[in-house]
């Protein structure tokens, strides 16, 4: 009989909600030293403060030096290639050169100009809801639909493609699938973005992968194009795909709040920030490894060691918010760590917020009587996911 796999404790969630083991963890240690799937000791922070310590230095917690997944099934040519262009792998100063030349593109005053054509897209997608007819699952006609198709416009994907890349990104973050399984859907999806590198390089278009091509390309080799294109993709749609979903669920679990926002459409933005914090749908980054011997919380920590910060723990610190278990849309939850922090923030945060500043308001008013078809007992989560979410979410109005 194959062994169950355990869940490492940082991804262990009770629904909405990180377990009581890491809560207590966060409350009492601070610290908590695990054991990796892989059989590898590492270090799991759990406090908000500490969280952005780490975050914010790389210099002593490195991303460059923790092994990349299913590295050890690649040569070295392999891995260097895989590795290219993948700007959370990365430290200062090949991280910066890297982020540089994309942070034009997302900054907030480029976001706004997209927001006519995200309306659009939010409307389009409540069309095909409605048309579908209730109940229907809110994540495939509505919560996928809407950051995929964006992510696509605008880095020039064809949308047709939309079922391809979203399946292979199920496979990529799936913890439970064997690493053979998981390092071919990385190879799959490559190859499809080395396709789309190839016909940007031959005829640039006006979309960002265009753009790249045509302002950077003497200064980013084809392999970096392929991961940058690939990371942006991935990340594009699954991380506010399942914001939109679990954010919908934590609503439809607060009635209250999610009257509010519907009367008051000036709250959204102090709602998406707390949805963020108390949801944290991205468990963690990629672990760091310390470059030196550290002090965290208190606990000495060895050189080489891997460090995990556990986002979901940390974004309900009460040493961050007061009353940190309650949902409340009007606090705004300003500092939290759901998008990261430091150097490796979220470069989509912006284009992330925008989506959900538009498409929450607009299911809402459109569908006031929303609400769960199934018992919530029966929701579907991703459990072992890197990014939390959940398979189904069938609603009815």
């Amino acid at each position: 009989m194959a062994k169950a796999l355990e869940l490492p404790l940082h991804m262990r969630r009770n629904g909405l909600d990180p377990v009581e083991e890491l809560a207590r963890a966060r409350d009492n240690e601070g610290v908590v030293r695990v054991k990796t799937p892989f059989g590898v000791p590492a270090y799991v922070v759990c406090r908000h403060e500490d969280v952005r310590k780490v975050l914010a230095d790389p210099a002593r917690f490195s991303s460059a030096l923790t092994p990349f997944p299913g590295s050890g099934q690649l040569n070295a040519d392999e891995l260097a290639t895989m590795q290219a262009g993948q700007l959370i792998g990365f430290d200062p100063p090949e991280h910066t050169r890297l982020r540089r030349m994309l942070t034009p593109e997302f900054t907030v005053r480029r976001m706004r100009r997209l927001e006519p054509r995200i309306t659009e897209i939010v409307q389009a997608a409540l069309d095909d809801l409605e048309r579908v007819g209730k109940p229907a699952d809110l994540m495939e006609h509505f919560a996928l639909p809407v950051p995929s198709l964006v992510i696509c416009e605008l880095l020039g994907v064809p949308h047709a493609d939309r079922a391809g890349f979203h399946e292979r990104s199920v496979r990529l973050l799936d913890t439970s699938l064997p690493m053979e399984q998981r390092v071919a859907a990385q190879l799959e999806d490559r190859a499809y973005m080395a396709d789309l590198v190839a016909r940007a390089q031959a005829d640039p278009g006006e979309d960002m992968l265009g753009m790249l091509v045509r302002e950077h390309g003497h200064d980013l080799s084809t392999d970096e194009l392929i991961g940058v294109a690939g990371l942006l993709l991935l990340a594009g749609h699954e991380t506010t795909s399942n914001m939109l979903g679990l954010g919908t669920l934590t609503l439809l679990r607060h009635p209250d709040q999610m009257a509010m926002i519907r009367e008051d459409p000036a709250l959204i933005e102090s709602a998406v920030e707390e949805l963020l914090r108390w949801v944290s749908v991205v468990q963690s980054l990629p672990p760091r490894t310390t470059t030196t011997d550290v002090e965290i919380a208190g606990h000495a920590v060895p050189a080489g060691s891997l460090v995990i910060c556990s986002f979901p723990a940390a974004n309900r610190d009460p040493a961050f918010v007061g009353d940190p278990e309650t949902l409340d849309i009007t606090r705004g939850a300003s500092g939290h760590v759901a998008f990261g922090h430091g150097v490796h923030h979220c470069l989509g945060a912006p284009l992330a917020r925008m989506e959900m500043r538009i498409a929450f308001p607009a299911l809402l008013r459109r569908f006031p009587g929303l609400a769960l078809a199934d018992p919530e007992e029966q929701v579907d989560f991703r459990v072992f996911s890197l990014v939390y979410g959940v398979h189904t979410l069938r609603v009815t109005w």
